[in-house]
């Protein structure tokens, strides 16, 4: 439990979440697609557009021939599951009334990247994405430290992306 004058992370609001919550129950086999487009600007460096937003860009570093102005892809997959997991942190905080001074998530991932995008070792057997994934979560707020923990453990099991990353997903690639 945190003891200093930090002043609590806004929530979500409550009602909404309740509302949510209850349609998911209502409808548990409900699926619904998720669309981006990708459009490559030049080298490295893409254009993502999702819903009615403005473009989120992904590059590469220079070590990987790129221009550096926005986190490479695997580096956004990190940033994906720590914001998944804080809104799963958020939600299940609010839903048990917890006011939350703090949700901080280090990541890190270790990848081979001798593959360089099938143009280096194609090694037949060469394990080609994340080898290992570990997150360290900094939680506080006006509950016991057991709760606070039992909040990460819940997020981390209920996380569409946690999950995703640990399970097998069919991905087919087509061309248009």
């Amino acid at each position: 439990m945190s003891t200093s004058s930090v002043p609590p992370i806004e929530p979500i609001n409550r009602d909404g979440l309740l509302a949510l919550s209850a349609k998911g129950k209502a409808n548990p086999t409900a699926v619904r697609t998720l669309k981006v487009r990708t459009v490559l600007e030049k080298r490295f460096r893409h254009l993502n557009y999702v819903r009615d937003l403005p473009a989120h860009v992904i590059d590469e570093p220079p070590g990987l021939l790129g221009d550096d102005t926005a986190p490479n892809p695997s580096e956004a997959v990190l940033a994906a599951l720590g914001s998944c997991l804080s809104v799963g942190i958020q939600a299940n905080a609010v839903l048990q009334q917890i006011r939350l001074t703090k949700v901080e998530l280090e990541l890190e991932a270790d990848i081979n990247i001798t593959a360089v995008w099938g143009t280096g070792d194609l090694t037949e057997d060469k394990l080609v994405g994340f080898s290992a994934i570990r997150v360290s979560a900094r939680v506080e707020g006006d509950a016991p430290r057991e709760a606070l923990d039992a909040l990460v453990a819940h997020a981390n099991r209920w996380s569409p992306v946690a999950n995703t990353l640990r399970l097998p997903v069919p991905v087919s690639v087509t061309p248009a």
